[in-house]
């Protein structure tokens, strides 16, 4: 009893020991926002769930799926039950998401600000018994579920101090308490608290303490990632204006004002590193909860071959926080709230399912970004050499473009490619190759471009190979003869012997022949 206690006490002020997150590798997200958290109910703020949309989803190659929901709304406010029918709405959702081998999250999202509008310095009673009581029910609810739905105790609370923190790692407490006490499978379910507004700096500077768990190496930190005037501002201010381009090589010529002055690469990696160093290196998960950038189809300044580079800018963003968030353990999951129109974040048709923006998908879900306007494609990378034979060789490679016409492929026997080159045109989208009629034991030098109408890419790193040494037959062997001679021991007459008596017949047939010559001269 004295060492669980000691437990129990250090669980509090230890970062938990290194574990690996209940989510996919790589992670590509998707929220579907204003539906289930919609107030006063599902529909209000756009169309309802179908399992049509949640098979989109999948079908487009996001893996995991998560739920903002409100709960409050569909609670009676005396005894804070929730409403069996809307549990059985959100268990539906739930079920279409898992019938499509998703991950699920579910939180409580806004939900009329109940408890993100409302965190202060100290614990309020009614906050908390609402915590303990939705808490309770969703658990049980979802008691049977495997580990591939996870509970997130929040959305985005307002959380200004380092003594409102406190508070709020209070009701994750509660959150978390009242989860494990259902048992089943939420006795060991990943859980998900939110960092102080879900805002990197201040996760990194205050949460250095992470709520109790009785059950360890089961707890996930989310946070947000909105660069304000790249991702949300819809509109100029005083202060600075919209970013209409973000990613150092999609910057606009002419439109000098609209291009991003912070906020892009270099910040990404300044920002996720803080959480990798902070957590994911001391085996603490973390979710990019909500991220994404409003999509500007309706400025007057925004036209033509400009807009086309703002789209294009939005795919490299797109892939670029994918990429640089799955890299360092971070989870990233796009926030999509429908809608149509300008300065939207929206995927799917909500009605239908139809991708409304699949430029965009293919980037957030491994594809390629679009190039800048006018560019040529990007170079191929990772081109490997394997010798198969003394005359073939198979050649592979990543591509990385998303506008090339085709490939060259360039052979030659020195590394300067001005001895004995060969250049082999090859189709779109090609990613192997197996180079035959080489000579055996030389050395094979390669290298491969995408190209395009609007130009030639750079070339990919150089990869060489030696074939392999040409095999020799040897003539085959003739045998000495086996002791006692003629084949010996009643065995099969040896080639050896067989060859002696040819040639002793041999032998008589020209001695019978000299003789008869002989005899014809007298």
């Amino acid at each position: 009893m004295r060492s669980l206690s000691l437990l129990k006490l250090l669980l509090p002020v230890l970062l938990i020991a290194p574990a690996s997150a209940q989510l996919p590798t790589p992670t590509y997200g998707w929220n579907l926002g204003n539906t289930l958290e919609a107030v006063p109910s599902e529909g209000s703020w756009g169309p309802a769930a179908t399992q049509n949309l949640i098979n989109a989803v999948a079908d487009a190659g996001f893996n995991t799926i998560r739920l903002p929901v409100a709960w409050d709304i569909h609670a009676n406010q005396s005894t804070y039950q929730i409403d069996p029918v809307w549990m059985a709405r959100v268990k539906q959702v739930v079920d279409w998401c898992y019938a499509k081998k998703l991950h699920v999250i579910i939180n409580i999202h806004w939900d009329g600000g109940w408890l993100e509008n409302n965190i202060t310095d100290t614990v309020n009673p009614t906050i908390n018994a609402k915590m303990q009581s939705y808490w309770t029910q969703i658990a049980t609810a979802f008691a049977g579920y495997d580990d591939h739905l996870l509970f997130a105790g929040a959305n985005e609370p307002n959380c200004k101090t380092a003594a409102e923190w406190a508070t709020l790692r209070s009701y994750y407490n509660t959150f978390i308490s009242a989860v494990r006490s259902t048992g089943g499978n939420n006795a060991s379910r990943w859980l998900v608290i939110q960092g102080p507004d879900t805002n990197i700096d201040k996760t990194y500077d205050w949460v250095n303490t992470l709520p109790t768990d009785v059950t360890a190496s089961r707890l996930m930190v989310e946070v947000h990632y909105y660069p304000y005037q790249w991702t949300l501002m819809t509109k100029d201010e005083t202060w600075g204006k919209m970013f209409y381009f973000w990613g150092q090589g999609y910057h606009s010529p002419t439109m000098l004002d609209r291009n991003s002055t912070w906020g892009e690469e270099a910040y990404a990696d300044e920002q996720f590193q803080k959480m990798a160093t902070k957590f994911v290196s001391k085996g603490v998960p973390v979710i990019i909860g909500e991220w994404g950038a409003v999509k500007r189809t309706g400025y007057a300044d925004l036209t033509g071959t400009e807009l086309s580079r703002h789209l294009a800018s939005r795919t490299f963003f797109s892939k670029t926080i994918t990429d640089k968030a799955n890299a360092l353990g971070l989870k990233p999951i796009w926030w999509d709230a429908g809608g149509t129109g300008s300065n939207t974040m929206w995927l799917f048709d909500r009605s239908t399912g139809t991708m409304i923006d699949p430029d965009n998908i293919n980037a957030l879900t491994g594809g390629q970004a679009l190039p800048p306007p006018g560019a040529g494609p990007n170079a191929p990378s990772g081109l490997a050499a394997t010798a198969t034979s003394s005359s073939q060789v198979g050649l592979t490679w990543a591509d990385n473009a998303a506008n090339e016409d085709g490939f060259e492929l360039d052979q030659a026997t020195n590394s300067t490619f001005t001895s004995g080159l060969v250049t082999a045109t090859l189709a779109a989208n090609t990613t192997s190759r197996t180079v035959g009629g080489l000579s055996a034991a030389t050395t094979y030098y390669f290298r491969v471009r995408a190209v395009s109408s609007a130009g030639s890419s750079a070339y990919s790193g150089t990869a060489s190979v030696t074939t392999q040494n040409a095999v020799v037959v040897p003539p085959p062997s003739v045998s000495p003869p086996a002791s006692g001679g003629g084949g010996g021991g009643g065995g099969a007459p040896s080639r050896w012997f067989l060859g002696a008596l040819a040639m002793a017949a041999l032998l008589r047939r020209k001695q019978a022949s000299r003789s008869a010559l002989r005899s014809a001269g007298t």
